[in-house]
C-alpha cells in the first residue's frame, strides 16, 4: 500500500489516506483512465483507504481534482460517507459506494468518477483528498455542482487527507 500522511487536529495518530491502485507522485493506471474524449481507459474509479480520522468526526466526503486544468476539473465527488466507513473499494463509483452515500456531478456533466483525460503531452496531477466532517450529512444531493460540494466539504472538515498522482498521455 501507498502511503502519504497529514495531520488532523484533535487526532490520535495522523489522518492517513492510503491506496492500494495509486501511489504519491507516481503515474495513475490505465484502469484508473477516463474512457472518452479519444482516452482508452477503463474508467474504473481506485481504491482509497483512510485512518487516523479527527475525534468528532460525523462523516466523510471524497474528491478527485485536477489543479493543473486550465480553470481546474473535478473527476469525483462522493459525500455524505458514513463516519464508520474507512475505505472505498476499487470500482465503487456507482452501485459499490456504501448506503447512503452520493455521488455528484463532476465536470464531465455527470455523477460518479471519470478517471484523467489530460490533453496530449501534458503532466496533470489528480488530487484525491478524503474530509473528516463535522456534520453528518451535507444537504446537498447528486444535482450539487462539483464546486459547492467543495466549497461545503472544506468548509465543514475537521482535517483532510489527501494523495496526489500524476497522469500524461
Amino acid at each position: 500500500m501507498f502511503d502519504y500522511t497529514q495531520a488532523a487536529l484533535g487526532a490520535d495518530e495522523p489522518f492517513r489516506l492510503i491506496s492500494n491502485d495509486i501511489a504519491e507522485g507516481r503515474p495513475i493506471a490505465a484502469t484508473h483512465v477516463f474512457n472518452s474524449f479519444s482516452c482508452t481507459g477503463e474508467n474504473v474509479s481506485p481504491h482509497l483507504q483512510w485512518s487516523g480520522a479527527p475525534r468528532g468526526t460525523k462523516s466523510f466526503a471524497v474528491t478527485c481534482y485536477d489543479p493543473d486544468a486550465p480553470v481546474g476539473w473535478w473527476h469525483w465527488l462522493v459525500f455524505n460517507i458514513p463516519a464508520d466507513v474507512s475505505s472505498l473499494a476499487s470500482g465503487a463509483s456507482g452501485a459499490g459506494l456504501p448506503q447512503g452515500a452520493v455521488e455528484s456531478i463532476t465536470d464531465f456533466g455527470a455523477p460518479g468518477y471519470g478517471g484523467p483525460c489530460p490533453p496530449e503531452g501534458e503532466m496533470h496531477r489528480y488530487v484525491f483528498t478524503v474530509y473528516a466532517l463535522s456534520v453528518e450529512k451535507l444537504d446537498l444531493d447528486a444535482t450539487a455542482m462539483p464546486g459547492f460540494v467543495g466549497f461545503m466539504a472544506h468548509m465543514n472538515a475537521l482535517g483532510r487527507a489527501t494523495l496526489t498522482a500524476t497522469y500524461m498521455r
